[in-house]
């Protein structure tokens, strides 16, 4: 994992309130529009003076500078780095019942991992995990994006993607691509067990080395004129038909 930066920037509303939530010890200080008056920034600023936050009132111009988005909502934090796991092992070693893992071969921009991290909260993935030398890192936009899911969900850099899915193999973790020219679907599948659900890059899908390392390519079924989705779309409808799954199996 890369070393940690001293201090991170957040912006909005869900990533700062998660982070109050998870490390308030973290939070050196928060930036906020005192020209806002509405319910929405009475209840975060009682959230945050709740957890021992310093409040520093700002304009709209600071706000921009520090967050370095319009999008801030009026909201941007000073935060120290939290150290996320260590490695894959030890967030692997932790789960209870089989793994779900997301892989992300080559995705680069800030908005679909921020996505990706959201759905793969959402639907309970255990890790994100991508390659160091073809990917984003976390940033402000990504924790934007994420909504909070940047401080839950554990996000992986790799040196070598090759070499960790055989090893995920090596926890006997199936490990499946999304190819368009694969033959089964996604749905043909069982992924109910220990599953690894990779997926390629915006536009030029999973490296040839990638998709060569993986036990099974399958398909998303495409109706209409468009031949592709967005990953986080893609992440979204592979982690919720492993979920749908899991659940159906618990039910009985």
């Amino acid at each position: 994992m890369n070393a940690p930066s001293k201090t991170q920037i957040l912006f909005g509303f869900h990533a700062v309130t998660v982070r109050l939530k998870t490390a308030p010890e973290s939070v050196q200080e928060i930036h906020f529009d005192g020209t806002r008056k509405d319910q929405r920034m009475r209840t975060f600023l009682d959230k945050a003076q709740a957890a021992g936050a310093k409040l520093v009132e700002s304009d709209d111009d600071r706000l921009q500078k520090l967050g370095g988005s319009h999008r801030h909502q009026g909201v941007v934090a000073r935060v120290k780095a939290v150290a996320q796991s260590h490695s894959l092992d030890e967030v692997l070693d932790d789960v209870e019942g089989p793994p779900l893992v997301l892989v992300l071969d080559g995705v680069t921009d800030p908005h679909n991992l921020g996505a990706c991290l959201r759905v793969a909260d959402g639907a309970g993935a255990h890790a994100v995990v991508a390659p160091k030398d073809h990917s984003v890192g976390l940033n402000a936009t990504v924790a934007k994006v994420a909504s909070g899911a940047a401080e839950t969900v554990p996000y992986l850099m790799i040196t070598n993607l090759a070499r960790t899915l055989n090893e995920l193999k090596e926890r006997d973790i199936w490990v499946i691509g999304t190819s368009d020219q694969a033959e089964k679907t996604l749905y043909d599948l069982d992924l109910t067990g220990p599953v690894a659900l990779v997926l390629g890059a915006e536009g030029d899908g999973m490296r040839q080395l990638t998709a060569k390392t993986c036990d099974e390519l399958v398909r998303i079924p495409m109706q209409g004129a468009v031949e592709s989705l967005n990953v986080s779309v893609a992440a979204g409808v592979s982690l919720y038909e492993a979920l749908r799954q899991r659940q159906a199996k618990a039910k009985g």
